[in-house]
């Protein structure tokens, strides 16, 4: 029997285990003991809200790094021995390998010969695209808009026309403090007519969620989105 790579997805906010994660899910986090993690210490956070079959200080977590992980190391968590029983792979927040440095993972596990296993849970992604009522045939994330403010406006109007050329939801996000200034960056650059979603606190007791016409956004109070972690998207009129 080949090795399994389990893809476990971890809240996206402080909220209740059985809002956010099927019982069965948890169950496999459970009972791993080997995990590879985008931050080491919000894994070991998502374990013991989780429980645990061994001691919390048996689990082994390796931590992937920032900038870049060398694929022979994580090859090497991978061939370990302790890998044999099954290797959980956490993200900081919702779905592993998704927008996440997890992804690299996935890859050298499937030419490692692993059985991959991808369980259900939160995307931040899919869940403020699903609510937004924009277009969920032809969508793009973009990850992080630029921070310079003529970059980013420059970046906001290619992704307008874009998506008035494709009609195509963007989909984006930002530092969570930088979130009103990313607000009103995005009522001043885009037209009117373009609708805009904003998603904030997914899964959450503060989650949030509204769409309106840039032109409507103007017209009305600016939403509380300060450090809050936040999806943004909006699609252009044709």
């Amino acid at each position: 029997m080949s090795k399994t790579l389990h893809l476990i997805p971890v809240p996206l906010g402080d909220s209740a285990n059985e809002n956010w994660l099927p019982a069965a899910v948890q169950q496999q986090a459970n009972e791993l003991s080997y995990f590879i993690a985008e931050n080491a210490k919000t894994a070991r956070a998502f374990l013991k809200q989780m429980g645990t079959q061994r001691p919390l200080q048996d689990i082994i977590i390796h931590q992937l790094d920032k900038r870049g992980t060398p694929k022979k190391q994580i090859q090497q968590w991978l061939q370990a021995p302790e890998a044999e029983n099954g290797v959980g792979l956490v993200s900081e927040a919702g779905c592993p390998a998704v927008a996440d440095p997890g992804a690299v993972v996935v890859s050298l596990a499937h030419d490692l010969g692993f059985t991959v296993k991808p369980h259900v849970g939160p995307s931040s992604i899919l869940l403020g695209l699903m609510a937004s009522g924009l277009d969920g045939q032809n969508f793009c994330f973009h990850g992080y808009v630029p921070k310079q403010a003529d970059d980013q406006a420059r970046t906001l109007k290619l992704w307008e026309q874009a998506s008035k050329k494709q009609q195509q939801s963007q989909i984006f996000i930002e530092t969570p403090y930088r979130n009103p200034a990313l607000f009103e960056a995005l009522l001043k650059t885009l037209e009117p007519s373009t609708r805009l979603c904003v998603a904030r606190s997914l899964t959450t007791p503060d989650e949030w969620i509204r769409t309106h016409t840039v032109s409507q956004w103007r017209n009305q109070t600016a939403p509380d989105l300060n450090k809050y972690p936040t999806l943004f998207l909006f699609q252009a009129s044709a």
